[in-house]
């Protein structure tokens, strides 16, 4: 291949606030997300000798991600990082779920290239919008040589993909990077392949343990509309109401997948000698959600 060849850098949109419109750009708050198109929001990207492609995978507030645009990103990332003059890939996407988009992503791909996400706080009329300088950010990023995996570009910061949990729903920068971030060895990670053949994504559901968590939601719902996975956001160490706990081990031996996590934004679960159910580690409970997913798909025939 000649060194000198011009490397791609692909631009994948999937809506968000970054490109989003305000309905009075006096007041940011108040707009609607997914309203400008991929190729408008990089007509004032510099370039700087870079060859840009993009495409619209979707054009969501990433509030209403699903299973089938995760599979359509999934697919679009994975063709990208597979050309050889494509050096990297940067993703637009709403702030309020990226945490699982990227801990998805690099589960599932383990890229040895790199793949940035951005976003935004502000959206793409109001004067001081962050979206430009996010956006800029990652495409730096991505055509630095040593970086792989899935970052998070935002706010002049960057976050490991796996580890970055949204954790202030106002400031520009709304993300913190986790500590301590390992992958269960019990769960199984599915292909590439396996994912995107998923036709019927299993259900994981996520209850939250609290005063009074009574564990009725679990059995309720084990009654008449079983999830084939439960993760438990326990209070402190992953621990739990003595009724919830009663439930979804009840839970547990009909079949269903426990997973504990913590509700602690920081430390996650650290093994006892007396747990009964298994945990997540330092998963938040939305990634241990994910893992489940996945580790449930992996087991599919």
């Amino acid at each position: 291949m000649n060194a000198n060849k011009t490397k791609k850098i692909v631009v994948l949109a999937t809506g968000g606030t970054i490109a989003g419109l305000a309905i009075n750009a006096a007041r940011p708050h108040e707009y609607a997300s997914a309203q400008v198109c991929v190729e408008d929001l990089l007509k004032n990207i510099h370039q700087n000798g870079i060859e840009l492609l993009n495409e619209q995978v979707a054009q969501i507030d990433s509030k209403d991600m699903t299973f089938a645009i995760w599979q359509s990103l999934l697919g679009r990332v994975a063709f990208w990082l597979a050309q050889d003059d494509v050096q990297g890939v940067v993703i637009t996407h709403g702030t309020d779920t990226l945490e699982e988009t990227s801990f998805f992503l690099q589960t599932v791909l383990q890229p040895i290239k790199p793949l940035a996400l951005t976003c935004a706080m502000l959206p793409a009329n109001v004067l001081d919008s962050d979206g430009p300088s996010n956006l800029n950010d990652a495409l730096s990023w991505v055509q630095q040589l040593d970086v792989t995996g899935v970052s998070v570009v935002c706010a002049n910061q960057v976050h490991a993909g796996q580890a970055v949990q949204k954790s202030h729903s106002q400031q520009r920068n709304p993300f913190t990077s986790q500590i301590g971030i390992t992958y269960p060895q019990a769960l199984r990670v599915p292909s590439v392949a396996q994912v995107l053949a998923c036709q019927h994504w299993p259900r994981v559901d996520v209850v939250q343990n609290h005063t009074g968590a009574d564990g009725r939601l679990v059995r309720s719902l084990m009654a008449h509309d079983a999830p084939q996975g439960w993760v438990v956001s326990g209070t402190g160490n992953g621990t739990l109401h003595h009724d919830l706990e009663a439930a979804l081990l009840d839970a547990q031996k009909q079949g269903a997948h426990v997973l504990r996590a913590s509700r602690c934004a920081q430390g996650g679960v650290q093994s006892r000698e007396a747990d009964v159910l298994p945990h997540a580690g330092a998963l938040t409970a939305v990634q241990a959600r994910v893992a489940l997913l996945l580790h449930l798909i992996a087991q599919q025939r």
